[in-house]
């Protein structure tokens, strides 16, 4: 009832329906959990195929609310399903695909089709940060400010701003504003700031914060 269903009536000796199941659980992994699916095969399940009255098989039945919104039957074109899916879930998989493409014209079209995609304009920030273009970078990150990634990429483009880049000589770097922050705010806010830009992925990212803690309290 919450999250609308696929529902694949298949069966182990239907050549068509072999050829149509890949297509249907990967377009449905790209929605990321928008739209679930679900695989029936009638010869262990004829109460089911009963149920929806199915004549013929691969028959596909998509669900909304309970409620049977939409049918196929045959192994349609990849581009067909993918069109079926999203008018169940529409946005989903488009975004999805927007993002994955990774270019500039493809994440701001993923950002227009859904505003609140943190994974797309993160990409985006990160994409502008290294061609340069910092205002636009910061503009795109302002409303994803409270997530950590965003946090990462947001730190990185102030650093570029203040003429600060990442190189060999960055353990120097971190060392010494650690060495400063004991009694220099401005080394401290500087070393965390870095921290950042470094991200949680990043070992030293954890090792300098535990070191600035025992050195500060």
């Amino acid at each position: 009832m919450a999250v609308p269903v696929v529902v694949d009536l298949w069966a182990e000796w239907c050549g068509p329906c072999k050829t149509l199941g890949p297509i249907l659980e990967r377009v449905v992994a790209e929605t990321n959990g928008a739209v679930e699916l679900a695989k029936v095969d009638v010869d262990s399940n004829p109460e089911i195929a009963q149920a929806f009255a199915a004549q013929s098989i691969p028959a596909v039945f998509a669900l909304r609310e309970g409620k049977v919104v939409d049918s196929f039957v045959g192994a349609l074109p990849e581009k067909v399903v993918r069109d079926f899916i999203e008018r169940l879930a529409p946005g989903a998989t488009a975004v999805d695909r927007l993002v994955a493409e990774g270019d500039e014209e493809s994440l701001r079209a993923a950002l227009a089709l859904d505003a609140s995609n943190a994974e797309a304009a993160v990409a985006l920030g990160e994409l502008l940060r290294t061609s340069d273009r910092l205002d636009e970078a910061l503009a795109v990150l302002a409303p994803f400010e409270h997530l950590l990634a965003a946090k990462t990429v947001l730190a990185r483009v102030r650093l570029q701003q203040s003429g600060v880049a990442f190189d060999a000589d960055i353990d120097l770097t971190l060392e010494h504003l650690l060495e400063q922050a004991g009694s220099d705010a401005g080394a401290k806010d500087s070393l965390l700031e870095m921290l950042d830009a470094l991200g949680p992925g990043d070992p030293r990212y954890v090792s300098f914060r535990r070191r600035l803690a025992s050195r500060l309290y």
